[in-house]
């Protein structure tokens, strides 16, 4: 169990956030600093301005803040994933990868020599468990902002170094403070998703950052009888049925991208449904491995319903299997699959492939 730190790093990104986050800490009586990582060289005014508000923030708070440029890091790790993903006919969620990789893995070797703990704004609740002795993640209290999805791939030697301390907070309650205290971020917008996609269009990105990859191709029905024309396999997604550009006496929806082929293949909505998925990369917090067949409620996308499912290993030991109470649509490969115990976040992984029955 981690002692009592005397120094708190704090990743400040000029939002209400994260700008509170060090105020609670300040007021806990705690040495805090500010440290902003500069990610993302193609916006450089935005970049400068997400450095300025934190600047900002932390001149409010009188705290010490440092910038740490990750942009070549984050270039070569996350967006380069980002972009082979999609040219592998597959939907990935970047920020998964980028806490993992970026904030909590290559952020804290450079902030490791200054401090003992570093703290983020995320809404999410830690704890350790005496008995099985590891870390542990929950949802945070505020069920419309909690963001364990997008954390649950954290290893127990990160959490290890990791505090969040509006965990406990709601969204009105922090912005309500902030204003209290005067932060220059107290009345601020909700930042984007993704930070490297301005307007939120991955589609424009692609067009600029791998042209030569995009290739038209055949969209075809099960049969392999085609049906239309596709402008580049990255352009579509599992269940999407508005812009492809096809008549057909019924609706059809995108069922697989078939990168040997190029080609997008649709069929009807209930042709959709998977009884399962098989995950990879996984992770998981409450034990190393699934022993046996586990109850959890698992979301297959960052905004999707939990439902009930089983999680299981896999016979050859490699990955794992969650298997539904209910057959699910859309089940995406690339994106997280994430399992709980009510709040509590179980572990998951990445989509592989999902199972028909």
């Amino acid at each position: 169990m981690k002692r009592m730190p005397e120094k708190i790093a704090v990743a400040m990104s000029g939002g209400v956030d994260s700008s509170l986050t060090a105020a609670v800490l300040l007021d806990g009586g705690y040495e805090v600093m500010g440290v902003t990582m500069r990610l993302w060289s193609d916006s450089p005014e935005e970049a400068d301005s997400t450095v300025r508000a934190a600047q900002e923030a932390a001149r409010t708070l009188g705290i010490e803040h440092r910038v740490v440029d990750l942009s070549s890091e984050f270039r070569c790790t996350v967006v380069q994933y980002f972009v082979d993903e999609y040219l592998a006919g597959r939907t990935p969620n970047p920020c998964v990868l980028c806490n993992r990789k970026i904030k909590f893995g290559v952020l804290w070797e450079h902030v490791a020599p200054m401090a003992d703990v570093m703290a983020t704004g995320h809404y999410v609740d830690l704890d350790w468990d005496a008995r099985r002795r590891r870390y542990l993640l929950r949802r945070g209290r505020d069920a419309d902002k909690d963001q364990s999805y997008v954390l649950y791939g954290l290893r127990q030697n990160q959490l290890a170094h990791l505090t969040f301390p509006l965990g406990k907070w709601t969204k009105d309650e922090v912005r309500k403070r902030a204003a209290e205290l005067h932060l220059p971020a107290g009345d601020g917008g909700e930042s984007q998703d993704i930070c490297f996609l301005p307007g939120g269009d991955y589609r424009d990105f692609l067009r600029r950052y791998v042209p030569d990859e995009l290739r038209p191709g055949p969209i075809a029905d099960e049969s392999g009888e085609v049906v239309g024309q596709h402008n580049g396999l990255p352009f579509y997604t599992i269940g999407q049925r508005r812009g492809l550009g096809i008549s057909a006496s019924r609706r059809l929806y995108v069922l697989h991208l078939d990168r040997e082929r190029n080609a997008v293949v649709v069929g009807p909505r209930e042709r959709l449904h998977s009884v399962g998925a098989v995950l990879c990369d996984t992770n998981f917090l409450p034990f190393s491995a699934p022993a046996g067949s586990v109850q959890v409620q698992v979301q297959i996308r960052y905004n999707a319903p939990p439902v009930p499912a089983v999680l299981c290993g896999r016979d050859d030991g490699d990955g794992a299997e969650i298997h539904f109470s209910r057959p699910q649509p859309a089940v995406t490969p690339g994106q997280s699959a994430v399992c709980y115990w009510d709040d509590l976040v179980v572990g998951g992984g990445v989509i592989h492939r999902p199972l028909h029955a």
